[in-house]
């Protein structure tokens, strides 16, 4: 199943955007080579010397600022932390905000991408963060890859997939690590119909839903942002991997 990103009827305007752009970002870009050759951008971020990293994947917008704010949340409770520019196959670069131009653009970047060499620059992220024991978060399109990241990859430890719409399509592939799932129940992209067959066919995930939540609702630059589910789902995805990472 392809995950082209969200609904727009769930998203809404830039939430505060202005105000949200003035943080700050505290780590850097660098490039990152996939095993066959390509070379990508990715942003890095958390200390060099950490015994444990997180993979951070992006959403249809691109590592935009509210990706680089989510690998600084994740550095400042002592990862090192890498998201890789998914997007740079297809046009290198992305940064995009939450419009619904936006949205267009990014389900036509989202389409234009080959799922394999997706994993492939996975991997080179996690080849950077080598000698470290990794964890998997996405958003959107990457809570599909953080999910792929369980089931078609023996790099990580955990994984925590946030309102992935594509994971009900492949939710028979087997997991290599444990995994910890978070949907709106109002996520008009994702049906919780879709979410209840998600939980039959992978019994031992945590899947989470939150009441009321549209898809987006972790993100604080979006119209659809819910600043307690936001804070729960992050609670449990930081006591995940620390449970399963130490």
């Amino acid at each position: 199943m392809v995950d082209a990103g969200t609904h727009p009827g769930m998203l809404g305007a830039s939430h505060n955007a202005n105000t949200k752009m003035e943080r700050k970002t505290m780590g850097t870009t660098i490039t990152l080579t996939a095993a066959d050759g390509f070379g990508l951008s990715a942003y890095v971020a958390g200390s060099a010397s950490a015994t444990k990293g997180i993979v951070v994947i992006q959403e249809i917008f691109g590592v935009n600022h509210h990706v680089r704010d989510m690998a600084d949340r994740f550095a400042a409770e002592g990862y090192a932390v890498c998201a890789p520019a998914l997007f740079d196959r297809a046009q290198p670069g992305v940064e995009l905000g939450y419009t619904q131009e936006d949205i267009g653009k990014g389900r036509e970047l989202r389409m234009k991408l080959d799922d394999a060499k997706v994993m492939a620059d996975v991997e080179a992220a996690v080849k950077h963060l080598g000698g470290k024991k990794l964890g998997i978060v996405g958003y959107c399109f990457g809570g599909t890859v953080a999910w792929w990241g369980a089931t078609r990859s023996h790099s990580f430890a955990a994984a925590s997939c946030w309102y992935g719409g594509g994971i009900p399509g492949t939710k028979d592939e087997r997991p290599n690590c444990p995994v910890q799932m978070h949907f709106g129940e109002k996520d008009a992209s994702i049906p919780m119909t879709d979410v209840d067959a998600v939980r039959a066919a992978q019994p031992k995930a945590e899947v989470y839903v939150y009441a009321g939540a549209g898809h987006g609702f972790g993100c604080d630059e979006r119209g659809s942002y819910s600043k307690p589910d936001y804070e729960q789902a992050q609670a449990r995805t930081l006591a995940f991997f620390a449970k399963h990472l130490g």
